[in-house]
């Protein structure tokens, strides 16, 4: 493969282009709202009316409206219906020839969408994910290329940290700083890592990105390969995401078909091979490195840093590790510039980020918003509000995270603004409480969960999660006093300092942002004398 043949592939692919498309989401979410039947319905009511020959019926990624799904978009008039079922397809069939359809149409320009600027999911619900041509046809690996024949490692390194792109996997840690740190590292053999292991309860960001548009994300670990000279890269996802995993397996098969992945890329002496690690669904292993100690087949258990993975990872080699959201961002980096990138955001969040947006609110869907959009934009008007009654909190970064009561809503959202309300970023689920909800309910809930998922190695993750789980049902029973609840706090501040990993060291977050926010309610529950 050499740049002529990708631009071959990309017209053969236009060419090859009908010039009416229907787009029929075939993401996990509205599958499972019988979207795959929809889109047989389609195909069947386009051959009965005789448009195959100019009407071509699509299987594509998230089209983000996912609480109205299945969602069916059509080209070139760029209508999007939504609740389709089989019995629109006729009608929609029949709009492409000038009709009306009965279909329920969704405005594309209420504010779910004009809020949002895509560049992670700018693909998703645009090509068929299964399609390496269609990836190549909009720009897809052109990228690769540039940072092959037109950029020195070092260059590539240099544009990343010049974007101001930090992790999306919940940290937030320089991304051009990391790749930076491991290029320099000593040692013949070097790995990288997509951590897809998404485990936040309500998140659904990176299965949406790997299920929508699987090739960006492996062209994005090829580049980090070439900046840091690594020639081996792993995915790993967790077996929940079946469409997603089988995307990725496909994805893969065509990459090194065409020569885009394994060994002379484009023919140069560039070699990178990627393969995938399923998880076994255990949250620690989100955390760096429980998550290299279960691709190397022991159980995922986290160890203590330093070392740290760009020193000794996986197999004791120097290991990039970024999620999936962070390498989505690395091609349009390449593509347009670190200047472009670094104008979208805050001073110091830049870009964009991708969150789920869930809960007790009108719209839930994915929605992509440049940094620094405040929350009562996403919850109040891209989202609608609450389905019912107020808005009463949102809780951000799962279960590593807080809850952000209706009073800051005019917090931007950023790494720095989220950290000082007591949350964080964290991944990007974001879920939204009404006022008929309890937050010490909420608190219990994720204690529940984090308890459940501790990998038990150190005492305070592991006794910690459990006695504070107790102590908040015992609260909730009304059970409680004046003196548990400061015993609480106390415990919580232990397990905070003294935990061994990310899980235990955030597990409390939960708890202490609904003491700090929503204490009268903590209150109302004590014993009454």
């Amino acid at each position: 493969m050499d740049i002529a043949e990708l631009y071959h592939i990309a017209q053969q692919e236009r060419d090859r282009r009908k010039s009416k498309r229907i787009r029929c989401c075939t993401a996990a979410g509205c599958q499972s709202s019988g979207s795959e039947a929809v889109k047989q319905a389609l195909e069947e009511a386009i051959a009965t009316a005789g448009l195959k020959k100019e009407v071509e019926v699509a299987s594509v990624g998230c089209l983000r409206f996912c609480g109205r799904g299945p969602l069916v978009a059509t080209d070139p008039d760029g209508m999007l219906y939504e609740e389709v079922t089989t019995a629109d397809a006729v009608s929609i069939a029949a709009s492409l020839q000038g009709e009306t359809a009965t279909a329920q149409p969704c405005d594309p320009h209420q504010p779910f969408f004009a809020g949002q600027m895509p560049i992670v999911l700018e693909n998703s619900g645009q090509i068929d994910p299964e399609r390496i041509e269609e990836y190549i046809a909009v720009g897809g690996y052109e990228p690769l290329y540039q940072a092959l024949y037109e950029m020195t490692p070092a260059q590539v390194i240099e544009e990343i940290t010049k974007s101001g792109l930090r992790g999306r996997g919940g940290g937030g840690y320089p991304t051009g700083l990391k790749w930076a740190t491991v290029a320099k590292m000593p040692g013949e053999q070097k790995y990288v890592i997509c951590n897809a292991d998404e485990g936040d309860p309500g998140a659904f960001m990176d299965r949406s990105v790997l299920e929508s548009d699987p090739h960006r994300v492996l062209e994005g670990m090829a580049i980090a390969g070439y900046a840091i000279s690594a020639n081996r890269g792993f995915i790993y996802v967790r077996a929940e995401y079946p469409l997603a995993i089988a995307h990725l397996n496909k994805a893969i098969q065509q990459a090194k078909k065409y020569g885009l992945l394994g060994s002379q890329i484009f023919e140069s002496g560039f070699d990178f091979k990627i393969d995938i690690r399923i998880g076994a669904g255990a949250f620690v292993c989100g955390e760096e490195t429980a998550l290299i100690h279960s691709i190397e087949g022991g159980r995922g258990n986290p160890r203590p840093r330093p070392p740290y993975p760009a020193e000794a990872g996986l197999w004791g080699c120097p290991t990039l590790i970024n999620n999936v959201e962070t390498y989505a961002n690395i091609t349009p980096i390449i593509r347009r510039g670190a200047d472009w990138y670094s104008q979208i955001g805050t001073e110091g969040s830049k870009g964009t980020k991708v969150f789920a947006l869930t809960g007790q609110v009108k719209n839930t869907g994915l929605i992509e918003v440049p940094m620094g959009t405040t929350l009562h934009q996403i919850v109040a008007e891209m989202g609608g509000g609450a389905s019912e009654g107020q808005v009463k909190a949102v809780q951000t970064g799962g279960p590593s995270g807080g809850c952000i009561p209706a009073e800051f809503f005019d917090t931007p959202v950023d790494y720095e603004s989220l950290q000082r309300l007591g949350t964080m970023m964290g991944s990007g689920g974001m879920i939204i409480m009404d006022n008929s909800t309890s937050m010490v309910e909420i608190a219990q809930f994720y204690m529940d969960f984090c308890r459940g998922e501790s990998c038990g190695k150190c005492v305070p993750c592991r006794a910690g999660t459990v006695q504070l789980h107790e102590m908040l049902t015992k609260i909730v029973n009304r059970q409680a006093t004046l003196a548990d609840i400061e015993q609480m706090e106390a415990l919580c501040q232990m397990v905070k300092e003294m935990s061994l990993c990310g899980l235990g060291q955030s597990a409390p977050n939960p708890v202490l942002s609904t003491l700090r926010y929503f204490k009268d309610e903590y209150l109302a529950l004590l014993q009454q004398d």
